[in-house]
């Protein structure tokens, strides 16, 4: 499982690297030592992922410890979408309330620093975080996991929301259209622009997936601006 995370984070981020070239040239110019280091700090969280991810795996397939199912039917073909959302929500009102006090003096300093110390992120920072931090996020699936059934092809599209946001959020521009970030939908989901604007102020947008409990705790200060390297000379 650990090998498993590890080359499913080198693909996305890989992937997101590339686009970003082919889309922003020279967006990532004079970052290779940065990026170098969020590699191995990503590679080093995915072990920490992997290994409850493994022996929940193994649990599964075994004894039977999860909720996860194979029988579509086994559920009504609405708890799909239900259980989906509520497993995102779920992940993100952790995510938001454990990132905010990692934003606290001294779990700053000892673990989420790391993080930070990508200026700007790139696309290969999203799972840069020290072991520490890095724990606190790889309990979150397995839990899930234990207390909601899940259609494993639901379980899948968690996994891959999770994956392909945590990239695209930190990548350095925004994928969606103007209409999705300013319009109504963006009133309500994190998109790289407003994830952007927690690395340049710290204390606002702490939200993955969502910006309800932003909204509600009045954490939310809009959308950041991105630093459009390419048109710079190196």
């Amino acid at each position: 499982m650990t090998l498993i995370v590890g080359v499913r984070y080198l693909l996305v981020s890989g992937a997101f690297a590339i686009a970003t070239e082919r889309r922003h040239p020279g967006l990532y110019r004079g970052l290779s030592v940065q990026m170098r280091r969020e590699i191995g700090w990503s590679l080093a969280s995915a072990a920490i992922y992997g290994v409850p991810a493994g022996v929940l795996a193994w649990g599964w397939a075994h004894r039977g410890w999860t909720r996860v199912y194979t029988d579509i039917h086994a559920y009504p073909l609405w708890w799909w979408p239900v259980s989906v959302l509520l497993c995102l929500f779920a992940h993100d009102s952790w995510f938001y309330w454990m990132h905010r006090w990692m934003h606290r003096p001294v779990p700053f300093r000892i673990a989420h620093a790391v993080h930070h110390a990508s200026r700007p992120p790139t696309a290969w920072a999203a799972m840069s975080f020290h072991p520490w931090e890095a724990l606190t996020g790889a309990v979150v699936i397995p839990v899930l996991v234990l207390v909601v059934p899940l259609h494993w092809t639901a379980l899948a599209t968690v996994l891959t929301v999770m994956t392909v946001m945590g990239v695209a959020n930190h990548m350095g521009w925004e994928m969606f259209p103007r209409a999705v970030v300013e319009g109504e939908a963006g009133r309500w989901l994190i998109t790289a622009s407003h994830h952007q604007r927690h690395h340049e102020s710290y204390l606002c947008n702490y939200g993955l997936y969502f910006r309800v409990w932003d909204r509600l705790c009045g954490t939310d200060k809009g959308l950041g601006r991105f630093d459009r390297r390419e048109t710079r000379s190196s």
